[in-house]
């Protein structure tokens, strides 16, 4: 193969071939075959190459960029390939010598300079394919959000999310075709939103103000944020059960009997490379956790209905476990067999039974084992009086 890449990648503006450096004109000219949506190739006008047009859904038109290697191909891009872009997707499949990419700037750059915005101190959303749960955790007052957006739509969607989480005094400002002769800038309140249409590619500005609750940002947070039967790991231990857990970069969490998922959820909140699956035998609790992972912004976590050993069977690899409650010799056994050495498990026990499992495999396996108990204060007659729950032994350890 050349060592010359036959495909480049070019972040285009709304400027068309105006905002184009050399680099990217070079490679323009040079191109047999420029691929690209519709709009992108309206931007650019008539070019001396055959241009395709890239199908809807954008996952088809992969294999047919493949099959034109050995000619010298464009791909246009929006703004910054890799940022919320197309460029990370193709990158996946091909080799690293095979492509170049042009970038131009960002939807995220373009709307922070027009806004005035520090972009290191503001978050940067691309909501264009996902829920507008994503904000959630996001939200508290002073904070400054940048979201792209599928469609003219969902700015009054957008609206009405924020206004229903009680943050309908949050200021907007919609960003249409940024940089672009069709520029246009409108200034809204959530809880104000007008009949006027928005015509994409568009962006929002959101300053976020009003009353509503923010999520915490430490671990353990409120019992309250999740919906549950009864069977949740309470707020004091779930801070003390995910300090156990240690989640660290790109870590997978298997949670064995999710119960309401707070587990799972709060490891996911910690940092957006972690990943996680619960599994959980009760097929309405599993619906629960799925309810209340999307409420909370997290769409990141896989939901699996059965018991384990066996709903474990097949799934990916973790280099974190946490049981909440159910852990039996048997599923310990399997564990220990079936998972990669050095994988970090947290066993919580409440029962006796469970409790003396565990401090055998403590005693064979080494770890750490700890003795949790929490007690609030509650009215006890006319006066106050201290009410323990039970005791809760965790073990930890590196299989």
């Amino acid at each position: 193969m050349s060592e010359t890449p036959w495909l480049t990648i070019i972040g285009l503006g709304e400027d068309g071939l105006k905002g184009l450096g050399p680099a990217s004109r070079t490679a323009l000219e040079g191109a047999e075959i420029v691929m690209a949506p519709p709009r992108h190739l309206a931007l650019v006008g008539d070019l001396p190459c055959e241009t395709r047009r890239w199908p809807v859904p954008f996952a088809d038109g992969i294999d047919i960029l493949l099959g034109l290697r050995g000619k010298r191909v464009v791909v246009l891009a929006s703004g910054d390939p890799f940022w919320f872009g197309a460029g990370a997707t193709l990158a996946r499949h091909l080799d690293p010598e095979e492509w170049c990419s042009v970038p131009g700037p960002s939807s995220f750059s373009l709307a922070a300079n027009r806004m005035g915005w520090s972009l290191e101190r503001t978050v940067c959303l691309g909501l264009h394919a996902a829920p507008l749960t994503r904000l959630r955790p996001h939200l508290a007052p002073d904070v400054k959000i940048i979201a792209l957006l599928r469609d003219g739509d969902a700015v009054g969607a957008l609206g009405a999310y924020l206004s229903d989480a009680g943050f309908g005094a949050s200021a907007l400002s919609v960003l249409e075709a940024l940089g672009g002769p069709r520029e246009r800038v409108t200034h809204l309140r959530a809880d104000a939103m007008t009949a006027e249409s928005f015509q994409h590619p568009l962006c929002v500005a959101v300053e976020v103000a009003g009353g509503g609750r923010a999520l915490p940002l430490t671990s353990g947070r409120p019992d309250e944020w999740f919906e549950t039967d009864g069977q949740i790991t309470k707020q004091p231990v779930r801070a003390m059960t995910l300090s156990a857990l240690a989640p660290r970069p790109f870590d997978h969490l298997w949670d064995i009997g999710g119960g309401s998922g707070s587990i799972g959820i709060e490891w996911l909140l910690t940092h957006p490379t972690l990943e996680a699956t619960s599994f959980e035998p009760n097929p309405d609790r599993a619906a629960r956790i799925s309810a209340n992972a999307a409420r909370l912004g997290v769409d990141r976590l896989k939901v699996v209905t059965g018991a384990a050993p066996d709903a474990l069977v097949g799934q990916k690899e973790p280099q974190v476990v946490f049981i909440g409650g159910g852990l039996t010799a048997e599923l310990l056994k399997w564990l220990e067999s079936s998972l990669a050495k050095g994988t970090r498990l947290v066993a919580n026990a409440v029962t006796l039974e469970t409790e003396a499992l565990v401090v055998d495999a403590h005693r064979r396996l080494g770890g750490t084992l700890i003795r949790l108990e929490v007690a609030r204060a509650e009215p006890l007659g006319p006066k106050r009086g201290w009410k323990t729950s039970y005791p809760i032994v965790q073990w930890s350890v590196s299989l």
